[in-house]
């Protein structure tokens, strides 16, 4: 890669080995649309250079008021440029990915609503703390001390580097519960790392419960359902712990390095590695269809290296589970805090050989 040094706020460009594809052209075309419907200090605050490695690892599960983002906010959007950017959306994501997205920013809107209910009667949501993976806020990132601020006004996009064919750069798009960093680089896209999950998951309303974010429930039915085939000398070695855990690759964890843990897939009949598969494709899959088939061959190609490790209660769905593979680590953590854990979930995806496409940028 050759890349300027660039500063904040001035895109650089970094140009990469490999040819363009189709997928890619529509999402630069995509890309390019929606920056062209933006007035001058618009793009301006929306740019950032590649090797703004500030801005880059700039993302959080954290909402408004403990956490600040930087970009342009999608309060601040009118309706021309919401439209263009949930059509860049749709390029990079699949349509189970783009409904995800608008679904958590849904979710956000209804956790406003009940806190501004809730504050008016003195009191506050249930578990709607802004808590880290941690349980505290990352150093230099602010602390408990601000009001939170919910809703999907709050959620920011930006650009590291120029949307191009040819030059690496990644589109960063998040807020309360969801940071998507899609980081594009000739005919690869990889949206390592992501968080995803939300809060709520349901929601109930004149005694009607509805699922509000619907991908979440199928991946817990996945994981038990995995989980649930194994054999008891299995499940011995699947289940680490049986008490659920936080995050441990969330934001501000960039670099840290885990050692494989739970249940090889070698050790699995064929029918489990195809449920394991599943369980991998249901959070992969928010990524468009050309890239992901990309991204699926690397795990099949090391599934004898992917594990599944469990920690929590067998018999139910609060419980924390990792996937671990050579090119994706991904952790499923429901929140305790004071509600119902499985209503409040960080959950995280990340490939430890290619965080924000490193791979594709040496």
């Amino acid at each position: 890669m050759t890349a300027s040094a660039g500063s904040a706020g001035t895109p650089t460009v970094s140009t990469v080995n490999g040819s363009t594809d189709a997928q890619t052209q529509q999402i630069v075309t995509a890309a390019r649309a929606f920056l062209g419907t933006l007035s001058a200090a618009q793009r301006q605050s929306v740019a950032f250079a590649f090797t703004d490695s500030a801005q880059r690892q700039r993302w959080s599960n954290f909402p408004t008021g403990i956490f600040q983002r930087k970009g342009l906010r999608w309060g601040d959007l009118n309706a021309t440029q919401r439209a263009a950017l949930t059509a860049l959306l749709g390029t990079v994501l699949s349509p189970d990915g783009l409904k995800m997205v608008q679904q958590q920013m849904a979710a956000d809107d209804i956790l406003k609503a009940e806190s501004a209910s809730a504050g008016a009667q003195g009191g506050a949501p249930q578990g709607a703390t802004g808590q880290s993976p941690t349980g505290q806020a990352p150093a230099g990132r602010g602390g408990p001390g601000g009001a939170l601020i919910f809703g999907s006004d709050e959620y920011y996009v930006s650009f590291l580097g120029t949307p191009s064919t040819t030059g690496a750069w990644t589109l960063q798009f998040g807020g309360h519960h969801l940071a998507i960093n899609a980081t594009v680089a000739g005919k690869n896209v990889t949206l390592s790392p992501s968080l995803t999950g939300g809060q709520p998951i349901r929601s109930t309303a004149s005694g009607k419960t509805t699922t509000v974010i619907e991908k979440v429930p199928q991946e817990i039915r996945d994981a038990s359902a995995l989980l649930g085939s194994l054999s008891a000398a299995q499940k011995a070695r699947a289940v680490v712990s049986t008490q659920s855990i936080d995050l441990v690759l969330g934001p501000g964890q960039d670099g840290k390095t885990l050692q494989p843990e739970g249940l090889s897939a070698s050790a699995m009949t064929a029918a489990q590695q195809t449920a394991l598969l599943k369980l991998i494709q249901d959070r992969l899959g928010i990524l468009n269809a050309d890239d992901l088939k990309a991204r699926m061959t690397d795990i099949r190609k090391n599934l004898a290296k992917t594990t599944f490790a469990w920690y929590g209660p067998t018999n139910g769905s609060a419980a924390y589970y990792r996937v671990s593979a050579p090119t994706a680590i991904i952790e499923f953590s429901p929140q305790s805090m004071g509600g119902d854990a499985t209503n409040h979930l960080h959950n995280m995806y990340r490939d430890p050989s290619n965080d924000y496409g490193a791979a594709w940028t040496k």
